[in-house]
């Protein structure tokens, strides 16, 4: 069975960093695509980073380029998502995904997190 786990969401400031984690088991990590999403209340949920396998290829939104950084370490089962310059409006719940691809389409991914709640104040 496959199980997906974040931590490291939290409430902070708007400029602050936060750094997600992802542990992942149940599956051959280093063989699947992982990805970040997030959704805020009565919309849908919206793509943030993902990364490739071997951790060499990553694509991000464009709402988060050159704030977020996405990473994996395969050794550990684990794929990060690090914010900076956090803003009021990346207040959401943030997902964790495997078994999709780094286009980053929720309908590609099978498996899911139960979500971190990041809430940034202004």
């Amino acid at each position: 069975q496959v199980q997906l786990v974040e931590s490291g969401g939290g409430l902070v400031q708007a400029g602050d960093s936060l750094r997600l984690s992802c542990e992942a088991s149940g599956l051959t990590f280093r063989r699947y695509d992982m990805a970040w999403f997030r959704q805020v209340p009565g919309k849908e949920r919206e793509f943030v980073a993902a990364i490739i396998w071997s951790g060499t290829s990553t694509n991000y939104a464009d709402s988060v380029k050159g704030r977020f950084t996405i990473s994996r370490d395969n050794a550990k089962n684990t794929v990060y998502l690090q914010m900076n310059n956090l803003k009021p409006e990346d207040t959401a719940v943030y997902y964790c995904a495997g078994g999709g691809n780094i286009r980053g389409r929720p309908a590609d991914f099978g498996s899911w997190g139960q979500g971190t709640q990041v809430v940034v104040s202004s």
